[in-house]
């Protein structure tokens, strides 16, 4: 099952990112054709500028649609949240189920996944209900990601400067501070108690860090935005601060 979600996972990313690709260094405008641009690279780039103008600055822009997008967002990512926890507090459960069907022959196996179906039942728990709010988003964030990219390359367009910085050329600094923050998003998410999940946290920062160290300063901003909201976020819901309680384990039948 996990497999599968994984796979739809990585297929909807890939499909979202190579709907845009072809036009990925090209201008975007008004005129710009096909569902992509029409519907959400467009919408996204005439957001930013309309916080620009309201702002004074595509910097300011790019903050104010960078929160919008993330509080449209956040029901989904409670939810995600939620399902995350749910399956993580059943994991001892499905590893006993494990271990007591590791027989590989087919009737243990079917037997032990009406066993686990069963388990989640009775818990209500759905292990699809975690992607939808992960699919729901991929278009969008992407979108996001190839409507600051370009405007860095429409020539009516000029992002100007933020702070010390110039948003359309690459900045070592906002990189490292967007790799530093991604590091805490996934320091402060279910990473933690995931070992699968542990090598992301050592592997993204170094990508973000990478990507930014040559990709326009305007899209380390939106990363650095983006994970600073995510880190209050986790710190809500995930509590990564909060002391946990150790379990009593059973010696004989008795409470140690």
């Amino acid at each position: 099952m996990k497999k599968k979600i994984g796979l739809i996972l990585m297929l909807t990313a890939l499909s979202a990112f190579l709907a845009g690709c072809a036009d990925f260094q090209k201008p975007i405008t008004a005129d710009s054709s096909g569902f992509w641009n029409e519907f959400i690279v467009w919408p996204l780039v005439s957001l930013i500028t309309t916080f620009k103008d309201l702002l004074g600055t595509y910097g300011f822009g790019i903050i104010a649609v960078t929160i919008i997008i993330r509080l449209v967002l956040l029901p989904l990512m409670v939810k995600q949240a939620k399902s995350s926890k749910n399956m993580q507090a059943i994991q001892p459960e499905l590893a006993a189920l494990k271990e007591k069907y590791k027989s590989k022959d087919a009737v243990t196996q079917q037997k032990y996944r009406e066993e686990m179906q069963r388990l989640m039942s009775e818990r209500k728990i759905n292990p699809a209900a975690g992607c939808l709010p992960v699919l729901i988003q991929m278009p969008i964030l992407i979108g996001f990601y190839h409507a600051i990219n370009r405007m860095n390359v429409t020539p009516e367009i000029n992002l100007g400067s933020f702070l010390w910085f110039e948003l359309g050329v690459p900045s070592i600094s906002l990189a490292i501070l967007a790799g530093l923050m991604q590091f805490a998003v996934l320091r402060t998410g279910p990473a933690m108690d995931n070992p699968q999940m542990k090598v992301m946290m050592y592997i993204m920062p170094f990508m973000i860090i990478g990507f930014g160290s040559f990709l326009p300063a305007a899209l380390a901003l939106y990363w650095v935005i983006g994970n600073f909201i995510s880190i209050i976020q986790n710190i809500f819901i995930y509590k990564p601060f909060k002391k946990k309680e150790v379990e009593p384990v059973k010696v004989g039948g008795k409470r140690k």
